[in-house]
């Protein structure tokens, strides 16, 4: 099949022209404040003074979406692009720009939170109504956050404590017999808050493959989930406090392993976090925080059992001191990980020991970011990290930024030792992001141009061997734009990128060059309605460029109607026209889904 993809001239002009056009708008409308993020910087910064490209996605946005799970709501979102081997619970990877699935990281509350065998997050455990906020950085983070960082950093925040008494609930029920029950409460009285939540999840499921796999089963592939959440907040005095929470989900989902069997896998991840956070002198403030998480997977019936748990303790000391300059950041980090498997791992423990410094600040329009890391891997070395990136306002509507970082990735034990390959080589990466904001009222329109180049970046063979290829290269433009319009709020969003090994020519498997998204909502009275589209064009999912993956395009609708104070009821209509895709190749995708939810959230 051919792949037929805009070149990248093309493409380049066909961006700028909606730049320009985008530009020339003019609209009157209220301004709203710019949201307060810490991901991009490890500090509290107002995201129109950051360097880096970062979306935040509020709790109400989760609601009134139309995904699932946190890869559905993260493949909506402008620079990132979602795979899954199945339905509901299957395997999952989120893609920033064009990186590898290794490449970003996932941190709830501040602590990583995926496998240490893969070298991935867990996006598929993580059930969505335990999210408070979502904050996602595009472009290099490993200066701030170390190896993994290299196209970014999705970091989710679960439910806060917060005074009073807020209980919530849920039930979803829906097409292939989903059936969704969540509630919770925060609440809590002076110095004491507390948050808690339990969720429960069944779907009948489709067939995660299809005839294109070898071990293909035409049954359905259930999944059913349990999940608890929770955190304690307590105020020692005026100047410090302490903290935790913690994650637990315990799930059962059938996949195929060929006819003859019905597959299925025990899924377990949990995370348990605590800290002390206080200031030490006048603009000196500290936290030391300790955290582990766990995942496991038992094969409990398959061709081939096995089980494989992975521990990853970590331990975080930083420090921020006020400075005429700005703030200063610098702090240590250690993070052990333990892999306990019936697997062929030679090497089952790694350390990591990590050392940040930087500075970050704003002054008359300007604004300026330098990280500075250095992680020892135990197996590997040292590793070094850097990121420098600066911001100017040009006038009350246009602000410009820059930036450059580098990245160091090892290799997995999964690369490494499970029939892969022990001779692997870290990869590193150097990031080039330049960008322009245009801004008026509620409106802004977002241009960025990133180039990212890997340099021994590990890609499989036609034998599903890892090797160090000689050098990937993924450059691209995204635009961007969010607003309000005749009481409509619209956004939209179009990547383009050329993600390409340098050695060979051919495109690095799973990533579309082109990908659009669309979403409106509107309000009238006791009603929201919208409709959300995905546009991701045609790609390839092996580095040989023979499986050919088709161009897809999915519609989703949804309406609200808050029918009293407490009470609201919502359905969600997915997949409209009911298209068949593949985000994997020879793994099937839900057709048109029906969902509907009764939501109880007292003001």
């Amino acid at each position: 099949m051919k792949n037929r993809v805009l070149s990248v001239p093309r493409r380049r002009a066909c961006t700028l022209a909606l730049s320009l056009a985008a530009s020339s708008l003019a609209w009157a409308q209220p301004a709203t404040l710019p949201a307060t993020v810490v991901t991009a910087t490890r500090i509290d910064t107002r995201s129109d003074e950051l360097v880096s490209e970062v979306h935040v996605i509020e709790r109400a946005a989760i609601e009134a979406s139309s995904a699932r799970t946190l890869p559905e709501i993260l493949a909506r979102e402008a620079g990132l692009q979602a795979t899954a081997n199945g339905g509901p619970g299957q395997l999952s990877s989120v893609l920033v720009r064009g990186g590898d699935a290794r490449h970003t990281i996932l941190l709830i509350d501040g602590v990583r939170y995926g496998s240490a065998t893969a070298g991935t997050p867990i996006w598929e455990t993580l059930p969505v109504e335990a999210i408070e906020r979502i904050e996602v950085v595009k472009g290099p983070a490993s200066a701030l956050y170390g190896a993994d960082g290299a196209a970014g950093v999705v970091q989710v925040f679960t439910r806060k404590p917060r005074d009073g008494l807020h209980p919530w609930a849920s039930v979803t029920a829906g097409s292939l017999s989903h059936q969704r029950l969540a509630a919770g409460v925060s609440g809590g009285q002076g110095d004491l808050t507390y948050s808690l939540g339990v969720q429960q999840a069944s779907d009948q499921g489709i067939s995660a493959t299809n005839a294109k796999q070898s071990g293909f089963n035409a049954d359905r592939d259930p999944f059913r989930q349990a999940s608890f959440n929770g955190a304690l907040r307590y105020r020692i005095n005026k100047d410090w406090s302490i903290d935790g929470s913690v994650l637990y989900s315990d799930g059962l989902v059938h996949f195929d392993d060929g006819a003859v069997i019905d597959a299925r896998s025990r899924i377990r991840a949990g995370l348990a976090q605590a800290g002390v956070t206080g200031r030490l002198a006048t603009g000196w403030q500290t936290a030391l925080r300790v955290g582990q998480t766990r995942d496991t997977s038992n094969n409990v019936a398959a061709q081939y059992p096995g089980s494989f748990q992975t521990i990853q303790d970590q331990v975080t000391w930083q420090n921020t001191v006020d400075t005429r300059a700005g703030v200063l950041l610098a702090g240590l980090e250690r993070r052990v990980q333990n892999v306990e498997s019936s697997g062929p791992y030679t090497v089952t423990r790694r350390t990591l020991d990590g050392a940040f410094v930087g500075l970050n600040g704003q002054a008359d329009g300007h604004s300026w970011q330098v990280n500075v890391r250095q992680d020892r891997n135990s197996q590997f070395g040292n590793g070094n990290a850097g990121f420098a990136g600066y911001g100017y306002r040009l006038s009350p509507a246009w602000r410009v930024h820059a930036s450059y970082g580098t990245s160091f990735v090892a290799p997995t034990f999964n690369q490494l030792y499970y029939y892969g390959n022990p001779s692997l080589q870290p990869e590193k990466g150097r990031n080039l992001d330049v960008g322009a904001t245009w801004t008026r009222a509620e409106h802004e329109v977002r241009l960025v141009r990133f180039d990212n180049r890997i340099r021994d970046a590990i890609v499989n063979d036609s034998n599903y061997v890892p090797q160090n290829i000689g050098q990937a290269r993924i450059d691209g433009w995204t635009l961007g734009y969010a607003g309000k319009a005749a009481g409509v709020t619209l956004r939209a969003a179009l990547d383009l990128m050329d993600p390409r090994n340098e050695l060979d020519g051919l495109l690095l498997p799973k990533r579309a060059q082109t990908q659009a998204t669309f979403g409106a909502d509107w309000r009238t009275g006791a009603w929201r309605l919208g409709t959300s589209v995905l546009r991701v064009g045609s790609r390839f999912d092996n580095a040989d460029n023979t499986r050919a993956l088709d161009a897809y395009t999915v519609v989703d609708l949804h309406a609200t109607w808050q029918f009293a104070p407490a009470l609201s009821l919502q359905a969600k209509l997915n997949n409209l026209t009911d298209r068949v895709y593949e985000t994997t190749y020879g793994y099937n995708q839900p057709g048109r889904s029906l969902y509907l939810t009764l939501r109880w959230q007292p003001k």
